[in-house]
């Protein structure tokens, strides 16, 4: 087992790359958009703290986490600017951009998940702030960029980012270890995700019926 130390520290190692994560995808949204560098710093950094942001308002956490560390803006507009330049490389930006997502996604549900639990939140509004802190940058970075939000995709995304922070939460309920509990719910969310990109699951969508 991870002793209290290296576990804090897997878990800050987890947060940051989650960061770079999502600072490359809304990179490679901006590329698909064509914007400036301008553009591409906006749509990475909303990405990589937008989550995390909405996250720590809900949670009465002030300052929020980049005013206290202003290294995590720095790290998004550094990735941002890298990708200004290397974008193109990928032969299928959306298909990297899917992937990178739900790397992102899972990382950021656990991590969330954590810091609400940590704060003291009853394991219902963890679990909920494991979802938004997971997925609630990615919208903001779908709507900024032109895109249709990802949530409003068929395929499984909310309910991956829910079903990570549930299995985190529930563990760490029933006096798993936190680093057991930690890999299981990436673990439960990058699955389900990937096997919802992969194979192309869904959940039964509502379909229109007239009304009596």
């Amino acid at each position: 087992m991870l002793g209290q130390g290296m576990l804090a520290e897997l878990t800050y190692i987890l947060d940051w790359f989650g960061l770079v994560v999502f600072a490359v995808s809304g990179a490679l949204v901006a590329s698909r958009k064509q914007m400036d560098i301008v553009g591409f710093a906006m749509l990475a950094t909303v990405t990589g703290i937008g989550g995390g942001t909405l996250r720590d308002l809900v949670l009465g956490l002030a300052p929020v986490f980049w005013v206290q560390q202003p290294a995590y803006v720095g790290v998004c507009v550094l990735v941002a600017a890298i990708m200004f330049f290397v974008a193109h490389i990928p032969q299928s930006r959306i298909t990297l951009l899917l992937w990178l997502d739900a790397v992102g996604l899972a990382l950021f549900t656990v991590t969330g998940a954590e810091t609400a639990t940590i704060a003291g939140a009853d394991p219902i509004v963890s679990i909920a702030m494991g979802m938004i802190t997971a997925t609630f940058g990615g919208i903001i970075r779908d709507i900024l960029g032109g895109e249709t939000p990802i949530v409003q995709r068929p395929e499984i995304y909310l309910t991956a980012a829910l079903a990570g922070a549930a299995v985190f939460v529930g563990l760490m309920k029933a006096g798993i270890d936190n680093d057991i509990a930690l890999v299981s719910g990436f673990a439960a969310a990058f699955l389900l995700r990937a096997a919802a990109l992969f194979w192309g699951w869904s959940l039964p969508r509502y379909r229109a019926r007239p009304g009596k």
